[in-house]
């Protein structure tokens, strides 16, 4: 993404979310299905079962974002961690779905609404707030997404940013 210059916390935020959602799928077009749903070890969550939690906590954080609390009653979080999605395609459709809400809710606010103040788990963030911790979770999640296609994609890899020089 090219550096645009603005003093809107806003269009920042929003471009920071494009560029991560855009990094995850970039990663995850480079592995096989297979390997979307392979964990290394018991431990560790396949990168679908990491786009299923993004998904379940996009859809409870953002839905309805400034009128209720960001842990909707019906979110059972631990079933996030369990039984991915089929297959690529719908795999693909809940990630789409989890981003098309944070935009949803991001898009129509104005930097008056920043201090505004909305709830996750009961306990008071400003509008600012909710958005660096989601910034912040987001970023960690996409983050597992790219190494973990890294590793499968292995000596196929595309570097997503500048890519390391070689050495002869």
């Amino acid at each position: 993404m090219a550096h645009q210059f603005t003093t809107s916390y806003l269009e920042d935020s929003l471009a920071i979310f494009r560029q991560y959602k855009t990094m995850g799928e970039r990663a995850m077009e480079q592995v096989t299905d297979d390997q979307l749903f392979a964990a290394l070890d018991e431990e560790m969550n396949s990168i679908a079962i990491v786009v299923k939690h993004m998904a379940g906590n996009m859809r409870s954080r953002w839905t309805d974002f400034l009128t209720t609390d960001g842990e909707k009653p019906d979110r059972n979080r631990d079933s996030e961690f369990e039984t991915p999605p089929a297959n690529r395609a719908a795999l693909m459709q809940i990630w789409e779905d989890g981003w098309r809400l944070v935009f949803q809710a991001l898009e129509p606010l104005s930097d008056a609404d920043l201090g505004r103040t909305v709830t996750i788990r009961g306990e008071p963030h400003s509008v600012m707030q909710a958005i660096h911790r989601q910034v912040a979770h987001y970023a960690c999640h996409c983050g597992q997404i790219v190494l973990l296609a890294k590793h499968f994609a292995h000596t196929h890899w595309t570097s997503l940013t500048i890519p390391r020089a070689h050495r002869a």
